[in-house]
C-alpha cells in the first residue's frame, strides 16, 4: 500500500480555500481547483516507490491484477479528483471511446502538438464522469426539453432571442436542439455580444431560476455560451449527491467541492463559457442531442456498510464508507486496484491514519482494512 501526494493543479475557476480547509493547510491566494489521484501522465501521484504511473508501467499485473489489465490494458483505467469550483467551468461534453480513438489518431496524423491550445484529443480514451458533492454543488447538466427551455428564454423578454425560442418550439426535439446550439456558436460574435447583455440584464431583473444566468454572465460576458446554458437543466446536490456524465452529455459545474472520478482521459470539447478553443463542428458531431431529467444518484448500501453509487460502465466504482465511532474494521481487500480518500475524520487503511484529503493506492489482491472513525472514498474498477 503506497501513502499518495498527489498535484493540486491551480485552474483559474478554483476555489482558492476550499481544498486548503479539507487538507488543512494555509491557503496559497491562488485558486486551488483541482487535486488529482492516479496515475495520469499530465499529474501522477507520487509515492515512496516513485510516481504512480512508473509503478504500474513497470509491473502491471502485480499492481492492477490479471482481470483489470485482461480487460482495460496495462494502465489504471480510472482517474480520483477532488474538485473545488470557486467560477463556473466550461460548458463542455465528452466524447465516447470510437470518437475519442478517431479524433486522436486524426490529430496525431495532422502532426498538431498535444499541448497546442487549439487541439481537440489529448489521448484516445473516453471520459464517462461522476461527480460526488462534498459540499451544495451547482451545476448544469444534458439538455432541458426544447419546450422548457424556449419557456425561459422567452421570459427574457429580449427580441433578438425570438427566433430561438420558434425554433424551439417548432421542431422535432434532436432537430430544435441542434439548430440553436449551432446558430448560437456561429452568430456574429459582437451582435451576439449584445444579445447576452440584454439578456443578462433582464434575468438580473428577474431573479429566480434566471439567477444562475445572470451569474453566468457576470463572469463571461458577451460569451453566448450563456444563452447555451440555458438549453441545459440547472441542478444542485446536497451532500452525498452525485451524478453521472456519459458521453456526448453537455454540462458545467458552477460552485462547490465534490469528489470526481473518470475514465483515465483528459478529452473535453468545450461548447462556451470559456476564452479556450472551440471546435464547433466537432463539438456539433459529439453532443447527444437529447433531453432528459438530471438523474441524481443516492448512495446503494450494502451489509458492509459500502455505499456504492452506481454506474453504467466498468472503468471505475465509486463507493464510500460513513464509519462512525466503535466501529469493527472493514475488509476492503480487493483483487482490483484501488485509492481510498479520506474526506473526514482520521480512519486507518491497514496501518496508515489518513487525515482529511489524504490518500493511498492499494494494489490488486493487497490485504486492507478499514478502521477508525471518518468518511473514506472508494475508487476501483469492476472487472
Amino acid at each position: 500500500m503506497d501513502r499518495l501526494v498527489n498535484t493540486v493543479r491551480p485552474y483559474a475557476w478554483g476555489s482558492p480555500t476550499a481544498i486548503p480547509e479539507l487538507l488543512g493547510v494555509a491557503p496559497t491566494g491562488e485558486p486551488q481547483a483541482e487535486m488529482w489521484m492516479g496515475a495520469h501522465p499530465g499529474a501522477p501521484s507520487r509515492t515512496e516507490r516513485g510516481p504512480l504511473n512508473e509503478i504500474v508501467d513497470a509491473d502491471p499485473v502485480r499492481e492492477l491484477g490479471t482481470p483489470a489489465v485482461e480487460k482495460f490494458g496495462p494502465r489504471l483505467p480510472f482517474l480520483l479528483k477532488v474538485l473545488a469550483a470557486g467560477a463556473p467551468l466550461s460548458l463542455q461534453v465528452h466524447p465516447d471511446l470510437d470518437q475519442a480513438r478517431a479524433g486522436f489518431a486524426a490529430e496525431e496524423a495532422a502532426g498538431i502538438p498535444v499541448d497546442a491550445p487549439h487541439r481537440t484529443y489529448k489521448d484516445a480514451n473516453h471520459k464517462p464522469e461522476l461527480i460526488c458533492a462534498l459540499t451544495p454543488f451547482e451545476g448544469l447538466c444534458g439538455f432541458r426539453a426544447p419546450t422548457a427551455a424556449a419557456d425561459l428564454i422567452a421570459e427574457l423578454g429580449v427580441d433578438s432571442l425570438k427566433p430561438y425560442v420558434d425554433l424551439l418550439h417548432a421542431h422535432p426535439e434532436e432537430a430544435a436542439l441542434r439548430e440553436v446550439l449551432t446558430a448560437l456558436l456561429t452568430a456574429d460574435r459582437e451582435e451576439m455580444a449584445h444579445t447576452v447583455a440584454e439578456a443578462a440584464a433582464a434575468a438580473d431583473r428577474l431573479g429566480g431560476h434566471h439567477t444562475p444566468f445572470a451569474n453566468l454572465a457576470h463572469h463571461f460576458p458577451g460569451d453566448p455560451g450563456v444563452i447555451a446554458a440555458m438549453l441545459l437543466n440547472h441542478v444542485t446536490l446536497q451532500p452525498g449527491e452525485a451524478l453521472y456524465l456519459g458521453a456526448g452529455v453537455p454540462h458545467a459545474y458552477f460552485d462547490g467541492m465534490g469528489v470526481e472520478i473518470m475514465a483515465n482521459s483528459d478529452n473535453v470539447l468545450r461548447c462556451g463559457l470559456t476564452p479556450k478553443h472551440v471546435d464547433v463542428a466537432e463539438l456539433l458531431r459529439v453532443v447527444r442531442f437529447e433531453s432528459n431529467d438530471p438523474n441524481v444518484l443516492r448512495p446503494e448500501a450494502s451489509p458492509s456498510g459500502e455505499e456504492v453509487y452506481d454506474t453504467p460502465i466498468d472503468e471505475f466504482r465509486l463507493s464510500r464508507f460513513v464509519r462512525p465511532e466503535g466501529a469493527s474494521p472493514t475488509d476492503v481487500t480487493a483483487p482490483t486496484p484501488q485509492i481510498l480518500l479520506s474526506v473526514a475524520g482520521r480512519p486507518k487503511a491497514g496501518e496508515i491514519t489518513l487525515a482529511p484529503g489524504e490518500s493511498v493506492f492499494v494494489p490488486a489482491g493487497e490485504k486492507t482494512e478499514l478502521s477508525g472513525a471518518g468518511t473514506v472514498f472508494r475508487a476501483t474498477v469492476v472487472a
